[in-house]
């Protein structure tokens, strides 16, 4: 079993446990996840991305292990903070479907089991687009760019409207659903007839809602990992972003309008990377390579100034016509 065969038996080996810690012993069956226990679950997957970063370090310490764990934990800080945004649309979702809180638990989980499935995906295509296709990547920096420029100039009132989202819109024709009270069951017998549940529509939708973050996110893990032949250090800093989703959202559902500059945070970091992707272009110019290239730590260093910058900004400085934060009780 080669080093690359062990790092892939770990980390399933990893997540796995984590799950069941998780879902075991942090969690409990329709019960109201707490502040101090979405702290707990938090920190813990936090943690974990970091202990499998040190893996990473330490399995390959002779050789390019240093460079390896810089380039995951770059990636990871990176989905993390993209993550956030997600965040937000779920608040959204729930409220708009009237989710019960003894329920927002296990629908957040199979909704994230599902977006997991949906990265895996994305990556792996990704990563065979890039391997065929060199080019692609310039591409991927000009969409990064048109999306950091897009967020810098949307307007504060184009808020999320559940109703007339296209993945609302498909299920609605695809799904035959019910809004009775279904005791958070996914499907009901109706007159002979299966029905899904409110509950049911709100899990696809949170599955199908993160394609739309996936495709900003997914091109943006390839700036910081550019060697497709290094699937599994993509795959592993976006699923532990991704697995850290539900305890993060139980921890920053009561100041989602606090973090008001985060958008300008993440823009400025698409802008960085979507530039970085392109300066290779300018080699046709002339410019020698040694000055296109920029270090890991380059990246790393951008993400975490900008993301921990703008959140910091947000706590003292807030936009005018925000609302204060309302705080279930």
């Amino acid at each position: 079993m080669d080093k690359q065969q062990i790092i892939y038996l770990v980390f399933g080996v990893v997540v796995i446990l984590a799950l069941v810690f998780d879902l075991g012993l942090l969690s409990k069956k329709n019960q109201k996840i707490s502040l101090k226990t979405a702290i707990i679950q938090t920190l813990f997957w936090v943690a974990l991305s970091f202990a499998f970063c040190a893996f990473i370090w330490w399995e390959n310490a002779e050789g390019n292990g240093k460079k390896d764990a810089i380039s995951y934990i770059s990636a990871y800080l990176l989905e993390w903070s993209l993550s956030i945004d997600n965040i937000f649309v779920f608040i959204i979702i729930f409220s708009f479907f009237k989710v019960k809180e003894v329920n927002y638990s296990r629908v957040l989980l199979l909704g994230i089991l599902m977006a997991i499935v949906f990265r895996i995906l994305f990556i792996a295509l990704g990563s065979e687009l890039v391997a065929r296709f060199g080019w692609i990547m310039y591409l991927f920096g000009i969409f990064l760019i048109f999306t950091g420029i897009k967020m810098f100039a949307s307007d504060e009132d184009d808020e999320f409207d559940p109703q007339k989202n296209w993945a609302y819109i498909f299920l609605k024709k695809l799904m035959r659903t019910t809004t009775d009270e279904a005791n958070g069951q996914f499907m009901i017998k109706k007159d002979g007839k299966t029905y899904f549940t409110t509950l049911a529509m709100v899990v696809v939708m949170l599955g199908l809602i993160d394609i739309v973050f996936a495709v900003d996110s997914i091109p943006a893990v390839f700036s910081v990992i550019p060697d497709p032949s290094k699937k599994m250090l993509i795959y592993s800093s976006n699923i532990f972003a991704v697995l850290g989703l539900r305890s993060l959202f139980f921890l920053l559902r009561g100041a989602a309008s606090k973090f008001d500059y985060l958008q300008e945070g993440i823009a400025i970091v698409l802008l960085f990377i979507g530039v970085k992707m392109l300066l290779p272009m300018l080699s046709y110019a002339g410019v020698p390579a040694h000055y296109l290239h920029l270090p890991e730590w380059a990246s790393l260093a951008v993400i975490v100034v900008c993301i921990s910058g703008s959140i910091v900004y947000s706590m003292y400085h807030k936009k005018a016509g925000t609302p204060d934060d309302v705080i279930d009780s």
